[in-house]
């Protein structure tokens, strides 16, 4: 039996050497880095928004309305004569903390009953699956629709309803994990010292299935922004004069033909963010997942 799975110093320099070596991969792979720069840029720009701002991200001026991009507007101005520059700052304040709400609430639901369902296994993870398979039989973006429709417009009905649709993801992958987990050594041996069921999950299992949790919550990151903007774009997300990328793209359509950039930066804004996420997601995966042996483990 291995000793250093009970050894809390042998634990914590083994997950200091992983920690290390996750950083080294990231800092060797450019797209990862890029991301990851990028990701700060944008968490930056949202900190900083009320000192980046040129101008009132509500103030209307009806007298530049529609105007170009120049050196007073760089972004240009809207049709109520606002600093599209602005509300796209601004946006990244409230497309930024959505994107870490809704991935924060879906991967701890998601990932808690995964847990649960893969280590009980049995009746329980018999009705959890077919729940999970429920949610799974309707389009995910329908289902969102429907359910910001039920609960009608707004920044906190858009974060119930993804969040609703996307917890089934992190059950599913977190189960599998914790299947193939919970016959290995480390866990054997914290059933026979006595471990109950409940320190087992979080002390031995939950730290070993962590890493495809924290890769799957960066990529639903852009999940979560893009999906976000979708709803907003539909007239059920951000309200106005709430700045967000996807209302802004929503108000900005019916002047692409005379006022291209409108929907033009903030599109670019939603782009931006989605790669970035997408980039370090793809990174953190590479990192974490083990290396190729060019066997097949029995």
């Amino acid at each position: 039996m291995d000793g250093s799975a009970f050894n809390p110093s042998a634990n914590s320099f083994a997950q200091k050497e992983q920690v290390l070596g996750v950083l080294k991969s990231l800092a060797e792979n450019r797209p990862a880095l890029v991301g990851l720069i990028m990701l700060m840029v944008l968490t930056g720009t949202g900190l900083l928004a009320p000192w980046l701002a040129p101008h009132d991200p509500i103030a209307q001026n009806l007298k530049v309305r529609l105007a170009g991009p120049c050196q007073e507007y760089p972004f240009g101005t809207d049709d109520l004569g606002r600093c599209v520059l602005s509300r796209v700052i601004y946006g990244t304040r409230t497309s930024l903390k959505l994107g870490v709400l809704i991935v924060g609430i879906t991967a701890v639901t998601g990932s808690l009953i995964g847990l649960v369902s893969g280590y009980r296994g049995g009746v329980t993870d018999e009705i959890v699956m077919r729940i999970v398979d429920i949610f799974l039989a309707f389009p995910g973006i329908i289902l969102a629709l429907v359910i910001a429709g039920i609960l009608g417009p707004g920044i906190f009905n858009v974060m119930i309803a993804l969040a609703i649709m996307g917890w089934t993801g992190y059950a599913r992958l977190v189960r599998g994990c914790v299947m193939s987990t919970r016959e290995r050594t480390f866990v054997e041996a914290s059933r026979a010292i006595g471990g109950g069921g409940f320190y087992t999950m979080f002390r031995h299992i939950l730290p070993d299935v962590l890493g495809p949790v924290v890769v799957m919550a960066t990529l639903g990151m852009g999940w979560a922004i893009l999906s976000a903007a979708a709803l907003s774009f539909l007239g059920l997300g951000a309200q106005p004069p709430l700045p967000e990328w996807g209302s802004m793209l929503n108000s900005g359509r019916a002047y692409l033909k005379t006022a291209w950039h409108l929907s033009t930066f903030p599109g670019l804004a939603i782009m931006v963010s989605v790669l970035a996420c997408n980039f370090l997601g793809d990174g953190l995966r590479d990192a974490l997942e083990p290396p190729k042996k060019g066997y097949v483990d029995l």
